[in-house]
């Protein structure tokens, strides 16, 4: 699934956004771009967390619901959640309604914090783990070093529902990792858009 595809529109992209109608506006805008704000950081690790055992497709359908659920998934607000909240949720059609999932994000949220106070923002705590290189094949690998080490020091941080497999995704998504396929179109943009943005970060 790593080889690039010829779109209607004459552009050659990662085969997978075509599996899809919303994937596309998706991969062209958002996937692989490098992110900086903490909160989009905690989102996405916290999506693709109510993702396990499911499809993409569905949580993406779900994503404005989810936004509205957990207030944008402002960690400083969703800390503050209580039973009381998770019981809400759990009624909330517009969501996954996964007691184990809601609680992580919960849970989650008040470890953002705890890594806010100690590394500065979530931002410069996970950028540490980007892959100093592509991959030599893209989305040919489901993890890597950099995602397991990651995945083993925030569970030793207490977060939940961060395995490897989670986080690599995370990574991919997030622009720690340029995983287009070779020849897709949005490949060469977010390799200018990540040097550029590694750059910026060296100079803090």
């Amino acid at each position: 699934m790593s080889e690039a595809i010829l779109f209607d529109d004459g552009k050659l992209r990662c085969r997978w956004c075509s599996a899809a109608p919303e994937f596309l506006a998706y991969h062209d805008t958002e996937w692989g771009f490098p992110v900086a704000d903490d909160f989009r950081l905690f989102e996405k690790i916290s999506l693709e967390g109510f993702q396990s055992g499911l499809s993409w497709r569905t949580i993406l359908a779900k994503r404005e619901n989810f936004r509205k659920a957990f207030v944008n998934f402002d960690f400083n607000k969703i800390a503050r959640f209580t039973d009381a909240d998770v019981e809400r949720l759990l009624q909330d059609e517009g969501i996954v309604r996964h007691r184990g999932k809601i609680e992580a994000v919960i849970n989650n949220a008040r470890c953002a914090q705890e890594l806010v106070a100690t590394e500065g923002s979530l931002a410069n705590f996970v950028w540490r783990y980007a892959l100093p290189k592509n991959p030599a094949k893209p989305q040919s690998q489901s993890t890597s070093v950099e995602s397991v080490d990651l995945s083993k020091t925030l569970k030793k941080r207490g977060w939940k529902f961060v395995g490897p497999t989670t986080v690599y995704a995370f990574m991919q998504a997030m622009g720690l990792i340029n995983d287009h396929a070779d020849g897709c179109v949005i490949r060469k943009k977010v390799d200018k858009e990540r040097k550029a943005f590694l750059a910026e970060r060296k100079k803090k």
